[in-house]
């Protein structure tokens, strides 16, 4: 098995950046062919990954919602539900919170050394919390994700875990939903945040794909050894 998976970044943002505006209730940028699409991507990988930001911030699930798509894994010898992943710095986590409440399949929190104790305090008894360093080495992770049988990992958001992936040029392939509207908000949060990118204006990402979704667009980039 390779040394680190797959990376597939999934995200979608208004015309001007965002990926959420800064109300209470998190912004709503896709359609239901779009929320179907993404499930039908959840159900081709390993694992799923969102930072301890979106868990507190959007509560979200990360499950294979079509009850088809989770018998046609367990059918090809996979588990019904994908490995959720989740990335902390300070273990400032609610056990409570959807991702570890719902969904038969397997808890992982990386959390950096400094924050390791208080992460195992507040879910060690719903998830397998593992130390990933301090700083937290992205590279570890991805490491161990694959000793762990992970060849597809699906990066879900928010903000400061694309710029971790794309700048740290791990990142395999982009899959970017852009909604036809602007949020204009400058407290809102972007998709990406400052960083150094591999993919600068002298390094082009390959268009793989372009595709209509209703009024929403699907740009699919290859970034890895495939886009160059």
């Amino acid at each position: 098995m390779p040394d680190r998976p797959y990376v597939l970044l999934s995200a979608a943002m208004s015309v001007d950046g965002h990926i959420d505006d800064s109300g209470p209730e998190p912004l709503l940028l896709s359609d239901a062919a779009d929320l179907d699409r993404v499930d039908e991507v959840r159900a081709g990988v390993d694992a799923i990954l969102v930072g301890a930001t979106t868990l507190r911030r959007d509560d979200p699930r990360l499950n294979v919602r079509s009850a088809e798509r989770r018998a046609a894994r367990v059918a090809a010898g996979r588990p019904a539900y994908p490995l959720k992943v989740t990335i902390t710095g300070s273990g400032d986590l609610d056990p409570g919170a959807r991702f570890f409440t719902t969904g038969d399949g397997p808890k992982l929190v990386y959390a950096a050394t400094p924050g390791l104790d208080t992460a195992r305090k507040a879910v060690g008894a719903v998830a397998d919390v593992v130390d990933a360093g301090d700083p937290l080495d992205l590279h570890r992770l991805l490491a161990d994700l694959s000793g762990r049988g992970v060849a597809r990992l699906m990066v879900e958001g928010g903000t400061g875990m694309h710029t971790l992936f794309l700048s740290a040029g791990v990142a395999d392939e982009l899959q970017l939903v852009v909604a036809p509207f602007f949020v204009g908000d400058a407290q809102a949060p972007r998709f990406v945040g400052p960083g150094r990118f591999r993919h600068d204006a002298a390094h082009r990402m390959r268009l793989a794909e372009v595709r209509p979704i209703g009024d929403l667009v699907l740009l699919r980039y290859l970034l890895g050894a495939a886009g160059g």
